[in-house]
């Protein structure tokens, strides 16, 4: 079982597709991250020995921010964003869509559900 960053690679993936599922790992940076080390892209990750993997942690400790830390940045910068009072941090605080979107009929995903809002009545005469 390869454990880099405290997450479980998954055995059965290519080496550059399991490295993405440490959070702050993306495609390009796995493939560097794999020349670095001398590993093969093709090699999956149940084949990687002690020494490879050694290696990749290594890497990954010395130049790329990941998992927790990387979160707490990005939150860090969200709040900083929220406190400035940019545009930005408007736009969090509410939880509306901050880059452009349309609001109208789409963005559920980050309005959340419906809150149903009740017509006016019309006065009888």
């Amino acid at each position: 079982m390869a454990r880099i960053a405290g997450i479980d690679l998954p055995k059965n993936k290519r080496g550059v597709i399991g490295l993405t599922y440490i959070f702050g790992i993306g495609r390009s940076t796995a493939a560097y991250l794999l020349e670095k080390a001398g590993i093969s892209e093709d090699v999956k990750v149940s084949e990687w020995n002690d020494e490879q993997l050694t290696a990749i942690r290594n890497i990954i400790n010395e130049e790329i921010k990941v998992e927790g830390a990387l979160r707490s940045e990005v939150q860090l910068n969200i709040k900083r964003l929220m406190d400035i009072g940019c545009y930005r941090g408007l736009r969090h605080r509410k939880h509306l869509p901050l880059r452009g979107q349309r609001t109208k009929n789409n963005s559920r995903t980050r309005k959340g559900k419906r809150k149903t809002v009740a017509n006016k009545k019309k006065a009888t005469k």
